[in-house]
């Protein structure tokens, strides 16, 4: 229903709804991507030179450690200071109905309110490292719609989450006390890939323990940057503004430093990889008993006929005509 709706209006109508700041086109044009509509894709190709300008944050850890609340008392601050603010905050696909609970929306609810926030839960729809397949087509969406910083939220799977790193700007790592002792910590394998840590809930007991732990084991960075450990209670809103502060301190160093440049080539070939991934998967499928071929290839595999690498290489390879 939602595609239908949204095919209802061209896809340069979109884009020059987008350009005016129009949230309903920045919806509309948000369903297109995830049922993955030719429209889309179409609009994504006018708006992509637009693209790039937002500071795009993603915060991750585990279950419970409280980003959404973060994320909306993050917002506040930043609207306090002017800016235009986009939330993007993925949530699990059941693996047995398709279907996810979009309770961060819910969540934030006041503040979507505000003419100047967008707010949009995805699902994962079975995409993996806490991320939607869509996302970061959706975060060019409101950048285009004039978001100056744009958050993302992950799934809150745990070790799987070092994706978001390769996407995103700053990467943010929500941790709580009594989540786990220091060993704990480094075997969840996100000690690499957070600019900024917060040990949230820290009216909690063990909160000193959890950030001693963390300054002990995270690793020195290149180019000047020590990626801080800091303390919130972000359901009172406590110690928010400290981190606000080093989100602007992190986007600075990347400017001023040339490190933003570095990023942005990384996450370019994420993205062309994961394309390249995709079209071939739409070639395979879209070729004469692809189906038939697929359920086959399936059984070879199954009956330690043929390697998996071996089968997928030959599912690939050019079909001869003759």
């Amino acid at each position: 229903m939602k595609s239908r709706a949204a095919r209802a209006e061209s896809p340069a109508k979109l884009v020059a709804s987008l350009r005016t700041g129009d949230k309903r086109a920045a919806a509309r044009l948000i369903s297109l991507i995830e049922d993955d509509e030719p429209e889309a894709r179409e609009v994504l190709r006018h708006i992509y030179r637009q693209s790039g300008r937002a500071h795009i944050v993603g915060l991750t850890g585990p279950p419970g450690t409280g980003k959404s609340t973060l994320i909306s008392r993050l917002l506040q601050e930043f609207r306090k200071r002017g800016r235009n603010v986009g939330v993007i905050a993925v949530d699990p696909t059941s693996p047995f109905t398709g279907g996810a609970i979009l309770g961060d929306r819910v969540r934030m609810a006041d503040a979507s309110l505000d003419p100047n926030v967008f707010i949009r839960s995805m699902a994962t729809r079975g995409y993996p490292g806490g991320l939607a397949l869509a996302t970061f087509d959706a975060v060019r969406v409101l950048e285009a719609l004039g978001m100056d910083l744009v958050f993302v939220e992950t799934v809150g799977a745990g070790q799987s989450e070092v994706e978001i790193a390769k996407r995103a700007h700053t990467t943010v790592v929500v941790e709580m006390p009594a989540s786990g002792d220091a060993i704990q910590i480094l075997k969840a394998g996100i000690l690499e890939i957070g600019d900024l840590y917060v040990v949230n809930k820290c009216d909690l007991g063990g909160a000193d323990a959890m950030v001693a732990n963390l300054a002990i084991v995270i690793p020195d960075r290149d180019k000047g940057w020590r990626p801080p450990v800091l303390r919130t209670v972000a359901s009172e809103g406590t110690g928010v503004k400290p981190v606000a502060d080093r989100l602007e301190a992190h986007w600075q160093y990347l400017n001023d430093s040339g490190e933003l440049a570095v990023r942005e080539r990384a996450r370019a070939e994420t993205e062309l990889r994961g394309a390249l991934a995709e079209a071939a998967l739409r070639r395979l499928a879209a070729r004469p008993a692809s189906e038939r071929r697929l359920r086959g290839a399936i059984e070879r595999i199954a009956r330690r006929r043929a390697d998996v690498r071996t089968v997928a290489e030959g599912l690939l390879r050019p079909r001869q005509t003759h």
